[in-house]
């Protein structure tokens, strides 16, 4: 048996008067989600444990069967893992995006991604920024486009998260001046000067695109401590994805995480590998997460054009290619999901309960659904509780600690 799970991140969304009040994933053509959701079963999963802010760190857990309410306390410590980066004890790990800010009165948060800089324009400003910054014994780390990451030994503890891509085009006046909030905004506020003028910058703009002209420090953590699929289902596995937080939760899960060449975590990327590399791995693996980021970052942009190409590429060369590949596999389960909602009237995540469809080749259970979307997942009347309920639909019965 070969285990799947498709996620598609924030493919979910309420429904858009644009559309005809339909939602994206209603609107979007997308036979292959749409058959699976036909043929196997349909329902909703409840991704965000009460009390837990619907990020994709805790949500996406969730889709892999576990529940990260008092395990994960942030993401940071998960793009370390995929770095390699060491988080000594006592210290925290915390994302670092290189943003855009109009800085007027107010000063406004325009962009969370800095209009999704390139890997090679941001390792040019983190080594600037390593160098130049108040650090002392903090340390920075290049990630991917504009999501790094700050090692922060003996930082203060309690510190809010306050996640960018929340606050888009609104005023971060009362973050900048919370005094609670001045270990971390200290330290923003250090990186102006060094990105204003920086060459990086000054070509950006001269080419009408949106500059990096600051950090923001959010999403700190210390490493959670899980048990394996390996010690819970006996499996072994792997991750796809272009992004930080998915390879290092697989680490942490014990699954061998696969980066895929022209994988960019947004709309132009390199799809049709994911899904080669997917099946590749599964000649000599259990299972695979596949994870497509384009669908969120479109919505955090409200580029609702874009949304729908992404939600009909994941279809197409993702979904689908992986499907038709399966069949020289033998028995096979396959989950795919959102792991939140990012409705593009929100331009942010929502914690509603997502879509899924679940196909078993042994067991089809022809749900005879329409297709894969909010709307028929809410009429099925299914409702799956948390992670680990999910796990053990996909997986089975776990094995005793």
């Amino acid at each position: 048996m070969k285990y799947l799970i498709l996620i598609g991140d924030g493919m979910g969304d309420y429904p858009i008067e644009s559309l005809g009040g339909q939602t994206p994933l209603m609107a979007a053509k997308t036979p292959h989600m749409d058959r699976l959701a036909r043929e196997g079963l349909i329902g909703r999963v409840a991704t965000t444990p009460p009390g837990l802010a619907p990020g994709s760190d805790v949500a996406i857990m969730s889709l892999m069967g576990y529940n990260a309410k008092g395990v994960l306390s942030g993401r940071g410590p998960l793009e370390a893992a995929a770095l390699n980066v060491p988080v000594p004890k006592g210290a925290l790990a915390f994302r670092l995006n290189l943003v855009s800010l109009g800085f007027g009165s107010p000063v406004i948060l325009r962009d969370h991604s800095a209009g999704d800089i390139s890997s090679a324009e941001a390792g040019e400003l983190i080594e600037t920024l390593a160098t130049k910054m108040p650090l002392g014994a903090r340390t920075l780390h290049q990630g991917v486009s504009y999501r790094h990451l700050l090692i922060w030994p003996k930082a203060p503890q309690g510190l809010a998260s306050i996640p960018p891509h929340d606050f888009r085009d609104k005023s971060i006046d009362g973050f900048l001046n919370d005094p609670e909030l001045a270990p971390i905004m200290d330290l923003v506020k250090a990186s102006w000067p060094i990105l204003a003028d920086h060459p990086v910058n000054l070509a950006r703009q001269a080419k009408g695109l949106s500059p990096a002209n600051s950090i923001w420090l959010w999403g700190q953590g210390q490493p959670p401590k899980i048990r394996t699929y390996q010690e819970r289902w006996g499996l072994t596995g792997a991750t796809v994805s272009a992004v930080d937080i998915i390879r290092g939760l697989g680490l942490y899960a014990g699954l061998k995480p696969y980066v895929v060449e022209g994988a960019t975590g947004l709309l132009k990327t390199n799809y049709l590998g994911k899904a080669q590399t997917a099946l590749e791995a599964l000649k000599t693996l259990d299972s695979v997460v596949v994870h497509l980021e384009a669908p969120d970052e479109c919505s955090h942009q409200g580029d609702l054009k874009a949304k729908l190409e992404a939600i009909e590429n994941f279809d197409h060369l993702i979904v689908g290619p992986i499907l038709a590949g399966l069949k020289d596999f033998g028995d096979y389960r396959v989950l795919v999901a959102c792991d939140h909602y990012t409705p593009i009237s929100l331009k942010t995540h929502a914690a509603d309960p997502v879509p899924f469809a679940f196909y078993d080749s042994q067991k089809p259970a022809n749900s005879k659904a329409e297709g894969y979307s909010e709307k028929e997942a809410l009429a099925s009347g299914l409702l799956i509780p948390d992670g680990p309920s999910l796990g053990r639909l996909l997986f089975g019965p776990e094995k005793e600690a």
